[in-house]
């Protein structure tokens, strides 16, 4: 097992936030309108969901993986799959969170770069923009000398 130290967890975790702040937003000829990059996408590659840190090798692997998410999302001309359904959100209203029911929608787009198979989640949320949601490696469950390898993805888009 790969063991990351705090200090590569915390230099990749600086070097990856100022670059994601720099992003913004990218066209996507596949929607046609801009994919947004805002704080909640950042926060997902750390957390699996609210107040559920995902594990250091998680957040470090994706983390890395950043960098392909503009370019692969700025060349999607094809969505590989779908999901929608309706979730509880947290929302900022009247100064306070609340959780809301809302239709949420995610959209997977696939390619592969260097070698790897990435996915990449757009989420948007029943009146809201198309924002990133999440980037991993596309991997399988493979056995390699008797082992069974662990995947780092469950099936479910909104934890992905």
């Amino acid at each position: 097992m790969i063991e990351i130290s705090d200090e590569q967890l915390n230099q990749k975790r600086e070097k990856a936030e100022n670059f994601y702040k720099n992003i913004k937003k990218v066209w996507c000829p596949y929607f046609k309108e801009n994919v947004h990059f805002n704080s909640e996408g950042y926060e997902h590659l750390l957390f699996k969901e609210w107040n559920k840190t995902r594990s250091r090798i998680e957040q470090y692997m994706r983390l890395r993986l950043l960098p392909f998410a503009p370019k692969i999302i700025g060349l999607s001309h094809t969505l590989q799959e779908y999901a929608e359904s309706k979730r509880f959100e947290r929302r900022k209203i009247n100064s306070r969170w609340e959780k809301r029911l809302v239709l949420v929608r995610y959209y997977v787009f696939i390619a592969i770069l260097n070698e790897t198979r990435f996915k990449i989640i757009v989420k948007e949320v029943e009146g809201g923009a198309k924002m990133f949601h999440s980037i991993y490696p596309s991997w399988k469950k493979k056995k390699n000398s008797g082992i069974l390898r662990k995947v780092l993805y469950s099936g479910d888009l909104e934890i992905e």
